[in-house]
């Protein structure tokens, strides 16, 4: 084979460690995920007449609601047997396991909280979060080819990478299906922001948390056929489990968008008045 059909991918996922302590690729770019995240979503914040205290209430309940669902979506969701007889497993997030379905679910309960405790109308929170969440997602794709994890099944495309670091699969050029989520979330991101801007209150209620959610896990129904399995149960399933999780997902999607066609009409942000919540 010449080494021009295949990329050796021999990156290490640390990028430096003094000691014990260790700073990875994929704690980076989770972390500058939150930090894009807050400051893109201050500027559609402050347009629409809310304050930067709204954004930093709301960072806070995103990632409280991102990273507690994550990890309970990986344990329950793709190895409930091993962390329900090993309940004190769970808590040890550094070890990896995050599911971003179990992110989705964690971010849309967080996101209903602060709705409610703050007074915003929460689709009007949904169709602002998922233009940042989407910039998140395809970051934390990219962490996940820094850990060359979550890649895919063997491919002569002229693209694949053959993941050096992972032993058992580092004979043979398999999809960067790591890759193929970034830049689609990406542009997803872009399409969504570019939407935003163009329109802002004139958005038709739940038309960019329809898009977002509809699109998003259409994509990643269609690349898990190009993915390796993540345990070995589904090795057997005609599905597997991350295609099972988005069906629901995509079917809400679609619901939301269809109730945007019949009644198109804009959502407030609801709360106190902006010039009111400075005062205080």
């Amino acid at each position: 084979m010449s080494i021009l059909n295949y990329i050796t991918w021999d990156v290490s996922p640390s990028i430096f460690s003094i000691g014990s302590f260790e700073v990875r690729w994929y704690g980076l770019l989770f972390a500058l995920a939150f930090v894009f995240g807050q400051r893109i979503l201050t500027k559609i914040y402050v347009a629409e007449g809310r304050t930067e205290g709204d954004v930093d209430v709301i960072t806070l309940y995103m990632i409280i609601g991102t990273v507690v669902g994550a990890r309970l979506g990986h344990t329950l969701f793709y190895q409930p047997e091993y962390y329900l007889s090993n309940p004190i497993e769970i808590l040890k997030i550094w070890e990896g396991g995050l599911a971003s379905h179990g992110a989705t679910i964690g971010i849309l309960l967080a996101l209903w909280l602060f709705s409610r405790k703050h007074n915003f109308d929460y689709m009007w929170v949904l169709d602002r979060i998922v233009i940042v969440v989407a910039l998140g997602g395809a970051l934390i794709r990219l962490g996940n080819l820094m850990n060359s994890e979550i890649f895919g099944r063997p491919t002569d495309l002229p693209w694949g990478f053959i993941f050096v670091r992972q032993s058992e699969y580092s004979h043979v050029p398999r999809h960067p299906t790591q890759l193929y989520e970034s830049f689609s979330v990406f542009l997803l991101f872009v399409l969504l922001y570019w939407l935003w801007k163009k329109y802002k209150e004139a958005l038709p209620k739940g038309l960019l948390f329809g898009i977002f959610v509809t699109a998003l896990f259409t994509f990643r129904f269609l690349v898990e056929f190009l993915k390796e399995v993540q345990v070995e149960k589904e090795a057997t399933m005609v599905l597997n489990i991350g295609q099972q999780l988005s069906i629901p997902l995509i079917i809400i999607g679609l619901f939301i968008l269809f109730r945007v066609w019949r009644n198109p009409k804009p959502a407030l942000p609801g709360g106190k008045p902006a010039r009111e919540a400075v005062r205080k």
